[in-house]
């Protein structure tokens, strides 16, 4: 949950090691902490609070050294402050590291180390383990190291420096996310690529159970017990920019206006060029597997869970197969019920999620096959999946997901059709038609843009004071709705809650008052004659409705106060249309609060702990 940087080399390694920190402050911003060796001695600095703090505080007495390691933390052992801060020294203070993820026993090995005489200074997990190095250490760093993470149990990402050593790091890795780069008489580490990128595109993902030393010469890989591993870097093609706000006030604002690339992206190749078929190449499914198949079981958490609950929709009406959503967090204690017959589909946007991760290794304990839908090349997810669908959506770094949802949607959309293709249950013009209209939905989300975007921002300013508001919309616009409610809670702290809309009867409406704030989504043809009753009974209680619906419905307006209308499509594609409108409102509505829209309280971007 945390971000890490690690650089050893020629060059001054604070302001390298700054720079990456700033790239990875979507990671985590309650502290911020840099240790810089100079070849004999190690400065220790840290501070509470965003980065911000750390650099003013050490913008006269910046830390000399071309080696040493950097963090910014999301608490989650110890309240933030500056002792809770990382990195955390040993007793002797010779030995400093930096950590991302929980140690599970940690408090029966600081029992332990307390016993033998050890003084701990913080409340947290991570120092428990520097005092671990500290008793383990005799002539090799590495060695320690390893030793010492023999005896703790859970998730890690470490980096590990000592004044006995100096030039040298050690860094390991279990189920949070580490990677390193290769210069020219330097090298690096870091939690994500962002931070190399303007030093290094040469890479490689540090797997579980890895221990990494490096200095600036070389970097060398090998397991947990010392085994030498054979690594080839791979070459990063996103560019510089592409991790920065390329002229927009906020990162949100830049990924919600790359979701046209972005689908565009996660489109090419799986359609072919005649709109005839859809062809997911990496679906390994082989005749014998397709006849076996039973049902689909969705796994994810978050914004990815409600892309799930529009991907379930694909699956059953596309393929025929039964399919059902279940959140990370919660599959793993409800007994699931699966085996070969079940088909597990595991969507995260970072490929680290920890919830997500712990679900798809308790579905492969039940001989379960698993699809993973992720955007980072190389991450947790797509290593421990069967097979592997890139979303291809591009970095994604404010907190709130907008370009990742869209793309989750539409890749599930595409497993959908192929599912159905391979099954028989699909006829070709039902493909094409969607396949058709998937091909449009990059210049359709434009016209969003073009025609709506000015007046969601003036209706957000009008409004940004409103306490509270409803979501509500049947079948896929109920799915849609629990996004927009998402949304609008987590960047601008506005009471928002989704319903199915048949559901306010049965006890909604009773919160339902003068003036509260009601988003109909109206998409659904089918629908569409239930949603106005239930407009008429929000509308009889006094609530203000916002419609979001497709353009041409001219008469909704009698019913609704204001409207947003969006271009049309097939019915099975107004999700990844109707919810363009609800980032832009929640967007601007945060922005109009004064809000960190890219920072949100609270939230990290990678939820890499249970």
């Amino acid at each position: 949950m945390c971000g890490i940087v690690g650089y050893v080399g020629d060059k001054e390694a604070a302001p390298i090691i700054l720079d990456g920190l700033k790239r990875l402050e979507y990671r985590g911003y309650d502290s911020a902490g840099i240790a810089i060796c100079d070849g004999s001695h190690i400065t220790l600095r840290k501070s509470m609070g965003r980065l911000v703090k750390l650099e003013e505080a050490i913008r006269h007495e910046m830390p000399k050294g071309s080696c040493g390691m950097g963090h910014t933390r999301w608490a989650t052992h110890g309240k933030p402050s500056d002792l809770n801060a990382h990195p955390h020294s040993d007793c002797t203070g010779e030995i400093v590291m930096v950590h991302n993820g929980i140690f599970e026993n940690y408090s029966e090995v600081r029992d332990m180390l307390v016993a033998e005489g050890h003084v701990m200074s913080s409340e947290t997990d991570t120092e428990v383990l520097a005092h671990l190095i500290e008793s383990n250490y005799a002539d090799d760093l590495a060695t320690a190291v390893r030793e010492s993470l023999k005896q703790v149990r859970g998730s890690y990402a470490i980096v590990v420096m000592s004044e006995r050593e100096p030039g040298k790091l050690v860094a390991a890795r279990k189920d949070s996310p580490l990677i390193a780069g290769f210069g020219e008489g330097e090298n690096f580490l870091a939690s994500d690529i962002p931070a190399l990128l303007p030093h290094t595109r040469q890479m490689c993902v540090v797997n579980d159970g890895e221990v990494v030393e490096l200095d600036k010469k070389q970097i060398r890989f090998t397991k947990l017990d010392g085994t030498p591993v054979e690594k080839k870097p791979m070459t990063v093609n996103w560019n510089i920019e592409a991790a920065e706000k390329g002229g927009y006030r906020h990162f949100m604002l830049k990924e919600i206006h790359e979701q046209p690339r972005a689908i565009r992206e996660t489109l090419s190749g799986r359609i072919a060029p005649d709109g005839r078929y859809v062809n997911v190449q990496e679906l390994a499914i082989s005749d014998d597997y397709n006849r076996q198949l039973r049902r689909v079981q969705l796994i994810a958490c978050g914004t990815a869970s409600y892309a799930c609950q529009v991907g379930r929709y694909y699956i059953e009406k596309f393929a025929g197969l039964p399919a059902s959503v279940e959140v990370g967090s919660e599959f793993r204690y409800s007994g699931p019920i699966m085996g070969p017959e079940t088909l597990v589909v595991a969507v995260s946007q970072s490929g680290e999620t920890a919830d997500t991760l712990a679900a798809i290794r308790e579905a492969k304990s039940h001989g379960c096959k698993v699809v993973a839908i992720t955007n980072v090349v190389g991450s947790s997810v797509s290593r421990e999946a069967d097979m592997v669908m890139y979303t291809y959506a591009g970095p994604e770094i404010a907190v709130a997901s907008t370009k990742a949802y869209l793309t989750q949607i539409e890749a599930l959309c595409l497993l959908g059709l192929d599912l159905g293709q391979r099954r028989g249950y699909i006829d070709r013009d039902r493909v094409m038609s969607v396949a058709g209209e998937l091909k449009e939905m990059s210049a359709k989300i434009e016209t969003i843009f073009r025609k709506n975007e000015s007046w969601i921002e003036g209706f957000a300013n009008e409004n940004h004071e409103m306490p509270q508001a409803f979501f509500i919309g049947r079948g896929l616009d109920f799915a849609t709705s629990l996004e927009g409610a998402l949304k609008l809670k987590e960047i601008s702290y506005v009471h928002a809650e989704a319903y199915a809309a048949g559901e306010l009867k049965h006890g909604t409406l009773a919160l339902v008052t003068e003036g509260t704030l009601v988003v109909a989504l109206v998409t659904q043809p089918s629908l569409r004659e239930k949603m106005l009753s239930n407009i008429q009974e929000v509308k009889a209680r006094g609530a203000f409705v916002l419609a979001i619906a497709p353009e041409g419905d001219a008469e909704l307006s009698k019913h609704v106060d204001e409207a947003v209308y969006v271009p049309r499509t097939v019915p099975e594609l107004m999700p990844i249309l109707a919810v363009v409108p609800l980032q832009l409102f929640a967007y601007y509505m945060a922005v109009a609060r004064g809000n960190d829209v890219d920072k949100p309280r609270n939230l990290a971007k990678s939820v890499t702990v249970e």
